[in-house]
């Protein structure tokens, strides 16, 4: 098992965040096995379409270049006119070629790896001259791979090459009892065919050599546990800094909804364990909406709030509790509470209304809910003071 120079065992697969680094350091998985292979096979094929006008089109230029008349021959601006002439003709016959072959080695390293530039791969590392370092790589692990991907490519290669020496030996042999044009047309099909051949054979080192340079890629990018934990604090925060966070993040909802109670139509209570606030427009809303909640001493500063600022306290310990656990801060009440907490508006409302010289309406009677609101999920019915102290958090 891999180990850092602290001696942790690197036991962990690379996070993205690792992975991203390493690629903009130019750290990607490349196998040269598979771009020798993509170029000489791409070789290979496209001269076959491409092999006899590549041929006409260079014979033309070399008959450019000997079919000279006497007369130029001592003329230096008429030769380098010819030279120019031939150079001319002979790139534009290799150009689609070339085009080939280029976009074979761009394209071959992207499949593996993706495309990747990095100006750190290219920087300068002084390391890099260091000749101890030169030799540890030589006999490391890597190195031992790489003599055997050669030595394999040399026992391939050129076992199939005596395999096909041997096959078309026959046929070599009578090439020199044929015309030379049919024995030139002869001679390039038998090195056409063996150069595909030959090629293909790359496919094998090549298969083999992909999977490996992935794994190898992996494992080179993993992770002790605590480059895994040291990385989560980069990225997220530290845990105090995010309780923090957190903290704040509490105080400001709090107070928000603080600056919320004075609008409530009614503050719901237990009446010292639970408090909420519910607010209700008709005309705005559909339903009442909760505005404000809390337990003990926040329930105590919702209720000091709201008689400071004349918003009436109405007591109903199952409701209280059966708002408090299934609605959330500026949330519609559910609807299986709507009769509840309209007959409570109602008396509100017809309070405020006998105020100006109406009737005295009758309190409601002993409010039911369904069971079902009591508590929310993982909660107990009754606050803990673990509870109590993460609301004061």
């Amino acid at each position: 098992m891999a180990e850092n120079e602290d001696g942790q065992e690197k036991s962990e697969q690379a996070t993205p965040k690792r992975e991203q680094d390493a690629r903009k350091k130019g750290q990607v998985p490349r196998s040269r096995e598979l771009t020798t292979m993509a170029m000489l096979l791409a070789g290979a094929l496209t001269m076959l379409p491409m092999g006899g006008p590549i041929v006409e089109q260079l014979g033309g230029v070399m008959r450019l270049g000997l079919q000279v008349e006497r007369s130029k021959i001592f003329d230096p601006w008429a030769i380098l006119e010819i030279l120019s002439q031939c150079l001319y003709h002979g790139f534009l016959a290799l150009v689609p070629f070339m085009l080939v072959m280029l976009v074979t080695a761009l394209a071959a390293p992207v499949v593996l790896g993706g495309w990747a530039f990095s100006t750190e791969a290219m920087a300068f590392k002084a390391d890099k001259l260091n000749p101890l370092k030169g030799l540890k790589r030589i006999f490391a692990v890597r190195g031992l791979i790489e003599l055997v991907k050669a030595l394999a490519k040399f026992l391939l290669i050129g076992g199939l090459g005596a395999g096909l020496l041997w096959h078309f030996l026959p046929e070599l042999m009578g090439l020199g009892r044929e015309a030379v044009p049919a024995a030139l047309a002869h001679t390039g099909n038998i090195l056409g065919f063996s150069f595909i051949v030959l090629s293909a054979s790359l496919l094998l080192i090549a298969a083999i050599d992909v999977p490996f340079q992935l794994w190898d890629h992996a494992k080179n990018l993993k992770m002790t546990r605590q480059e895994v934990k040291d990385e989560g604090k980069d990225t997220e925060g530290k845990p105090e800094v995010k309780a923090r966070i957190r903290n704040l993040q509490r105080e400001v909802a709090q107070r928000r909804m603080m600056q919320e109670i004075p609008k409530a139509d009614v503050v719901i209570t237990n009446p010292t364990h639970f408090a909420v606030a519910l607010r209700y427009d008709a005309d705005n809303m559909a339903a009442p909406v909760v505005v404000a909640k809390g337990i003990e001493l926040v329930a105590s500063q919702i209720r000091t709030v709201a008689t400071a600022n004349k918003v009436p306290l109405y007591e109903a310990p199952p409701l209280a509790r059966a708002l408090y656990y299934s609605t959330e801060i500026e949330q519609e009440v559910p609807a299986g509470l709507y009769l509840a907490v309209a007959q409570i508006l109602a008396y509100i409302f017809q309070l405020r209304a006998s105020r100006s010289g109406g009737p005295i309406p009758t309190r409601p009677g002993e409010v039911e809910v369904s069971d079902e609101f009591f508590q929310g999920p993982g909660r107990d019915a009754n606050p803990s003071p673990e509870s109590d102290n993460e609301q004061k958090q």
